[in-house]
């Protein structure tokens, strides 16, 4: 049985991913795909699998019951087993309180590697553009208890020196011999049926009409005031303004959007062999107009991202 992992990312449209393929997992077991979203992943099957063990004894018992799990899976006759959960690479409150993007995904990932018997066949990450992408976590979070983000805060995430070029490259590290898969959400957000037609490398699979399953969509403005003014915060601290939120001022916004230009720079050009690239939707080139992508390419990467291996323990 392959084993292929969605890793989101978070923002990226992994909800959509998970209500199309609930809603399409009698169909896609015929065709021997099966699935475990969060709804499995998050009800004890992962616990204690991607933190630092307390004790040898809690590694062993984390990674068989994976293991168990999935020759139960497979017994079932499922040639193909995708799993879908966003938080494997990390969460958003950990995130926002680092300031950048997965701190720990070397480590966490390193260590499902472990669980899986190094099983994995293939990985795939959505990417957004930075500017959106922050925007919308930060959007996600304030309804969810977070404070409204500072000063400081924004002007950290803007000038973070770790992107998706250093968040793949923690991936290929933590996961030797597993394919990456890397496509952008601003052109297939809407189409979870094409999404998986990438990963899986099957053909014939449920159709979604696009924009059928996008959900959990980032609160608008005049969401995130009422949010405030519940909390019993003031309102105004937000714009009085119709449409999303984006809190990043237009440097930071700039900024934002050219280390997504780098990256989208690295991985037209190969991704140093480490993932691959892909930009279009088949079969007629589905592309959403919004958000506009940024600019094709951005300056080439001089520094060099260190790579860690992380080790399981």
């Amino acid at each position: 049985m392959d084993i292929i992992l969605h890793l989101g990312a978070h923002r990226t449209g992994s909800t959509s991913f998970q209500r199309y393929m609930r809603a399409s997992e009698d169909r896609l077991a015929n065709l021997g795909i099966g699935f475990w979203g969060p709804g499995r992943t998050r009800n004890g099957l992962f616990h204690d699998v991607p933190i630092r063990p307390r004790s040898p004894q809690i590694a062993r018992r984390a990674a068989g019951r994976v293991r168990l799990a999935c020759h139960a899976t497979a017994q079932r006759g499922i040639a193909v087993l995708v799993i879908s959960d966003e938080n494997m690479i990390g969460t958003p409150r950990n995130m926002i309180a680092a300031r950048t993007l997965y701190p720990q995904l070397g480590e966490r990932m390193a260590r499902f590697h472990h669980a899986f018997g190094g099983r994995i066949r293939r990985v795939s990450l959505q990417i957004r553009s930075l500017d959106t992408y922050w925007a919308s976590l930060l959007a996600y979070a304030l309804p969810r208890g977070n404070p409204l983000p500072d000063g400081d805060t924004l002007r950290l995430m803007a000038q973070a020196q770790r992107s998706w070029r250093a968040v793949i490259t923690d991936l290929a590290c933590a996961l030797p011999g597993v394919e990456i898969v890397v496509t952008p959400f601003e052109r297939f957000a809407d189409r979870p049926d094409r999404l998986l037609a990438q990963m899986s490398r099957t053909p014939f699979l449920p159709a979604a009409q696009p924009g059928e399953y996008w959900f959990n969509r980032s609160p608008d403005l005049a969401a995130l005031r009422g949010v405030l003014a519940d909390r019993g915060e003031n309102p105004d601290r937000l714009p009085r303004l119709p449409g999303r939120w984006q809190p990043f001022t237009a440097g930071q916004t700039g900024l934002l959007r050219e280390t997504y230009s780098d990256d989208l720079y690295w991985l037209r050009a190969g991704a140093d062999g480490l993932a691959r690239y892909i930009e279009e939707t088949e079969p007629d080139k589905t592309r959403l107009t919004w958000p506009p992508d940024p600019a094709t390419r951005g300056h080439t990467h001089h520094d060099s991202h260190q790579r860690t291996l992380a080790q399981t323990r």
